[in-house]
């Protein structure tokens, strides 16, 4: 297959570069590389899809793209966790933003084959230096269990870990969200996944309401059909169900407490995803 960037991980990368660039600090991600690694098409992309949404509904969606990154490496940074697995990472830049945390950690970025090469391409165009601790994992989620190739790929299952798996969970189908959550809950004791998933429709603000409506039909045009929402109870069951246990579970007013409070122009994430943390007990 020709490598080639997911069109979705495109359109997050370029929402936390231009958070970065159109909102005042202070930012709760400073992500401007997201641009660099998308390449000149992030104008392209930002003329083509910055006029469909309202400028509320934008604001918003960078924030909680933005949000969903930094909620993953604050528990990353506050936990006692010697590896860091991305699933879904797309263009993340963690790895390079974060050097302060990188040196005591192997990082394990796992995402679709030919993103995963098109995003390796791009770096060696970039010149951007590859860390030994840098561990690049391709798999397709839908087709089976990560637990095989992460292994192959020298990751521990003996050793605490935090596993990022954002942005991806809205795009699955509720039995490939139960693969990956049992395959999470084989690591060690104390290792944890902070994951997003797409709110059930009723709980979705106005703003959260109108993008869906948008972004719904540029998702299935891209590939990438959105699937339904989820109750806040029936993902909390789905957790425990997989032997995970939920250890924070923020709503949008804790998230903005959190990392908006202070702010003068009342910026906030949306309400499309909820963000939740679960442990491996």
């Amino acid at each position: 297959m020709e490598s080639a960037p997911s069109r979705t991980a495109m359109f997050a990368a370029v929402s936390r570069g231009l958070f970065r660039l159109e909102t005042a600090s202070p930012w709760v991600l400073d992500d401007v590389l997201a641009l660099v690694l998308v390449g000149p098409v992030w104008q392209q992309l930002r003329d083509q899809f910055d006029p469909l949404f309202p400028g509320p509904v934008r604001s918003e969606s960078r924030a909680a793209v933005c949000t969903r990154s930094r909620y993953a490496e604050d528990r990353l940074a506050a936990g006692a966790f010697t590896q860091y697995v991305i699933l879904g990472a797309g263009l993340d830049s963690f790895a390079w933003r974060r050097p302060d945390l990188l040196g005591s950690l192997t990082v394990f970025e796992v995402d679709h084959p030919a993103s995963q090469a098109w995003k390796l391409e791009r770096v060696r165009e970039l010149g951007l230096p590859l860390s030994d601790s840098q561990v690049f994992v391709p798999v397709d989620f839908e087709a089976g269990p990560v637990q095989d190739v992460l292994g192959l790929a020298g990751f521990d299952w003996a050793q605490p870990a935090m596993f990022c798996w954002t942005g991806v969970a809205p795009y699955l189908t509720a039995q490939a969200i139960e693969s990956t959550l049992r395959t999470i809950a084989a690591a060690a004791p104390g290792s944890e996944v902070v994951f997003s998933y797409r709110a059930e429709d009723c709980a979705l603000d106005d703003a959260g309401t109108e993008f869906a409506r948008i972004y719904t039909p540029i998702a299935a045009s891209a590939g990438e059909p959105l699937q339904p929402g989820w109750p806040v109870s029936e993902i909390e069951r789905l957790i425990s169900r997989c032997g995970l246990k939920v250890v924070d579970h923020p709503a949008r007013a804790d998230l903005q407490q959190r990392y908006f409070a202070g702010r003068t122009d009342g910026l906030r994430p949306y309400t499309f995803e909820t963000l939740v943390a679960a442990r491996v007990t």
